[in-house]
């Protein structure tokens, strides 16, 4: 018989999607529908494996859909803005949207190969003028609403992008693209007013029961709601300085302070601006960025004031006041009291300048009382040296009883504070959505007209310039507005505002006057499952949130803010690294070995490589896989099978080159055996037993509809191995054709989301007016067969039985009680509860 010769077959079958349009989405409102959302990928140039995983799982769901007779929406677009492109434009001497539509074309290529049901015809880009006309209406939208606004702050700066970054943006301290350490910079920048949807975006995780906790969990932690108290410290000291008010979510520690430090952009701040320490202190503080993560990494570093700050609960405490590097202008009131002993921050800060350690909660455990002599103690415990808070248990009792005297006193009130800052969304570069902002001679904003929207960007412009190429463009940035001699803005929008709306547009991409339709997305939205990477976890997913809400804000008519209603984050795809001799890396393809043990650089047995843990694949490390080449090699139905049977979807995916050549000898196994039953249908037998056969089917039927629609695809690729193993061994005995063609059919019909092109050759070689429908389990047709049942008594395991399949609780506990092994165990004693996992085990307890 004749192998499966995957390059042809799966190029015949990809031709004949595009030629029939076959995943052209068609709203049938008396159907069903089913938006299903991948990754919006950044044009590179080449798709990566993760690219590979992310969509092969999001189309296995889309076939499915689709085969049930929903309305699907399986689109795809490019996040096509940003650094990498303008970077690689410099350094090459290109033009940046050359590059990208390049780029394109060749991903979209790539993505084709793999038989993706997408409907192209719904394709957007992010840097075409017909997507980012709209992003600018909207933005002009946001600014008549009040949610937009500028003015001068403290912003995280890339020394190495040159451009600012939000703090969503900055890990561990460094720019999330350069890798460069930021610093703090005082420039004009433009804001969206997220944090005034605080609270509505921590309230509406509550409703996404469609979300993984730890998102949900992620998100909560970054909204940050914390309640505590407000309170004014009076002042003493040679300055004209009555208070110093600050935001503490831990007032039940006032006994503990002995430091009081705000930001070096304090008020007090005005009376040191011709101190040249000052100046100083605040330059070497201008290296630190903004962030907390920035903070708590950088060297604590304080100015001494002339201020002495009076305890609110005990005017005979005074404690100096400081300015401080981590303190920020807008947490609070821009200042805060330090309780040494009980944060690390105040801690470390505190030793550096020799200041007082007060501890006022004694810990619970004695190993906790020990370690306080070198660190901060965080935990809970009572309430000490605190006179009238003495013996409260901390912080339950503690925190609020403080709140209550302080309130009660009238020296503080209770507040509700958020870690959400506002989105700063300007940005130092050319490659971006322009903002539609001008300002005339006297520096007041002028909107550009709805009618001159889009505002395009220059083009053929030289990017080898310092800073902002847009700033050169003189050309470009002078216009008159109404008549009015204006300067554009020459800021461009960060590209996470792009890919906050596109599940929008997608619903409607040829209409040209409005973003979306109202009426289109009242029926695709929300985006039924949404599939992506976790560490978008904050920034896209929560931006994506506050756009829908910053939209429907004052708008008569719009739809539920959430914009996506299921939401699945899958693994990482992880390769060993490889280094040489010097300690730099190597890819898969520079090495090779004998006996997968001793790895050498390719025709040079003597240069050993070491290997290294397996890790996610990066360009940085080497460690990547090309998938083009690996489907030219494989097939896309090998790559498809290879990259969901290794592993569940959300746990990281290890790549082995055996596993990769398994998963295309199963292809071809199965391709055998299918010309095998093809020929054995054409015998027209009508003799034999068909309740075997039509009970296996309905049984795979059942578990891989579960398997689909739990993301169980690992199991669901396991089933197929099963199926197969049935399928050889049952055609070997006497069988009805026409039962055969049946379930062979099912079978195939199941198999389809995962192997497309395979299965449909399979299916038109049976049956040539071919129509694909999702089966049904008929759970009759189903035979009873023995399973094993573990059986425990309070937990332990006493024996295990033999009884028919799905036999109900009630059944089970009668043929329990025949059991001899277990009726010492049960005998004369009372069932005070059963737990029964059905058709695994039941935990008796007696």
């Amino acid at each position: 018989m004749t192998r499966y010769n995957f390059k042809i077959i799966e190029e015949k079958w990809q031709n004949y999607w595009v030629k029939n349009n076959s995943f052209k989405s068609v709203v049938d409102k008396n159907k069903k529908k089913f938006y299903s959302l991948e990754m919006f990928p950044y044009p590179s140039g080449k798709i990566h494996m993760g690219h590979v995983r992310n969509y092969t799982i999001g189309d296995v769901l889309a076939r499915f859909k689709m085969m049930q007779g929903y309305s699907v929406l399986h689109p795809m677009g490019w996040d096509s803005f940003g650094m990498p492109a303008e970077n690689a434009a410099k350094q090459n001497d290109l033009d940046p949207k050359k590059w990208t539509e390049k780029n394109i074309k060749t991903m979209r290529d790539q993505l084709k190969q793999l038989g993706l049901s997408i409907d192209w015809d719904k394709e957007i880009s992010t840097c075409s003028p017909e997507y980012y006309k709209h992003q600018q209406a909207f933005f002009l939208e946001l600014y008549d609403k009040g949610l937009v606004y500028r003015k001068e702050n403290y912003v995280n700066w890339d020394p190495v992008d040159e451009t600012v970054l939000a703090n969503e943006q900055v890990i561990d301290g460094r720019g999330w693209r350069s890798g460069a350490l930021v610093e703090r910079k005082k420039l004009n920048q433009w804001f969206f007013n997220i944090s005034k949807f605080s609270d509505e975006l921590l309230e509406g995780l509550e409703t996404l029961d469609g979300w993984p906790n730890k998102v949900k969990t992620m998100q909560k932690n970054w909204i940050g709601k914390s309640f505590g108290c407000e309170l004014d410290f009076e002042i003493e000291g040679s300055l004209p300085v009555k208070n110093i008010k600050c935001f503490t979510t831990r007032p039940d520690t006032l006994f503990g302070c002995s430091f009081v430090a705000v930001s070096i952009d304090h008020p007090i701040a005005r009376f040191y601006e011709n101190d040249k320490n000052f100046l100083a202190f605040k330059e070497e503080c201008s290296k630190t960025g903004t962030t907390e993560e920035s903070i708590a990494q950088a060297e604590k570093l304080g100015f001494p004031t002339s201020l002495m700050a009076i305890n609110p609960l005990d005017p005979s405490i005074k404690v100096p006041v400081f300015f401080a590097n981590f303190v920020l202008m807008d947490y609070g009131f821009g200042a805060i009291f330090g309780c040494p002993a009980h944060d690390q921050r105040d801690f470390d800060f505190a030793k550096k300048y020799n200041l007082n350690f007060i501890s006022v909660i004694d810990p619970i455990n004695e190993k906790d009382k020990i370690e306080t002599n070198n660190k901060a103690y965080t935990g809970p415990g009572k309430i000490i040296n605190s006179k009238f808070l003495n013996n409260l248990n901390a912080p339950d009792q503690s925190i609020l009883e403080a709140i209550k005297i302080l309130e009660e006193k009238k020296l503080g009130k209770k507040k509700i504070n958020f870690r959400l800052k506002d989105w700063g969304v300007s940005r130092q570069r050319y490659w971006g959505c322009p903002i539609p902002i001008a300002y005339n001679d006297k520096n007041e904003i002028i909107k550009v007209p709805l009618e001159d929207l889009p505002v395009k960007l220059p083009e053929n412009i030289n990017l080898n310039t310092k800073g902002n190429p847009l700033d050169h463009q003189k050309d470009w940035f002078d216009i008159q507005i109404n008549g009015e001699k204006c300067k554009r803005e020459t800021d461009t929008l960060d590209t996470f505002v792009d890919s906050s709306w596109y599940f929008l547009r997608f619903c409607s991409n040829k209409n040209t006057k409005e973003g979306f339709d109202l009426d289109e997305i009242k029926y695709w939205m929300p985006v039924d499952q949404y599939i992506g990477g976790v560490e978008h976890a904050i920034l896209h997913l929560l931006y994506s949130r506050f756009f829908m809400r910053a939209i429907k804000h004052k708008r008569k008519e719009f739809i539920n803010p959430e914009p996506f209603k299921g939401l699945f984050t899958q693994g990482m795809v992880c390769h060993e690294t490889y280094k040489n001799k010097n300690d730099q890396w190597l890819s898969p393809d520079e090495i090779e070995t004998n006996d997968k043990i001793n790895y050498h650089l390719k025709g040079m047995p003597d240069e050993k490589v070491k290997v290294g843990p397996s890790e996610s694949m990066s360009k940085s490390k080497k460690n990547t896989i090309d998938p083009e080449k690996i489907i030219t090699n494989y097939g896309a139905d090998a790559v498809r099978l290879f990259i969901l049977s290794d592993s569940p979807p959300e746990k990281d995916v290890q790549w082995s080159d055996q596993g990769m050549l398994a998963s295309y000898k199963f292809i071809q196994k199965f391709w055998l055996l299918h010309k095998k039953i093809i020929s054995i249908i054409l015998l027209k037998n009508e003799n034999g037993d068909s309740k075997p056969i039509d009970s296996f089917t309905n049984i795979m039927i059942d578990k891989i509809t579960k398997s689909i629609e739990k993301f169980h695809y690992n199991v669901l690729v396991a089933n197929f191995h099963e199926t197969y193993n049935y399928l050889n061994k049952e055609i070997e005995k006497p069988i009805n054709y026409l039962s055969l063609s049946k379930n062979y059919k099912k079978i195939l019909s199941i198999m389809h989301p995962v192997m497309p092109h395979l299965i449909s050759e399979c299916l038109i070689e049976l049956e040539p007016k071919m129509s694909l429908e999702w089966p049904t389990a008929d759970h009759k047709k189903i035979l009873n067969k023995s399973i094993n049942i573990v059986v425990q008594i309070n937990g332990k395991k006493r024996t295990i039985i033999n009884l028919e399949n799905e036999i109900s609780e009630s059944q089970l506990i009668l043929k329990i009680k025949e059991e001899p092994l277990i009726n010492k165990f049960i005998k004369n004693k009372e069932f005070k509860k059963t737990i029964y996992i059905k058709n695994k085990l039941i935990n008796i307890i007696v």
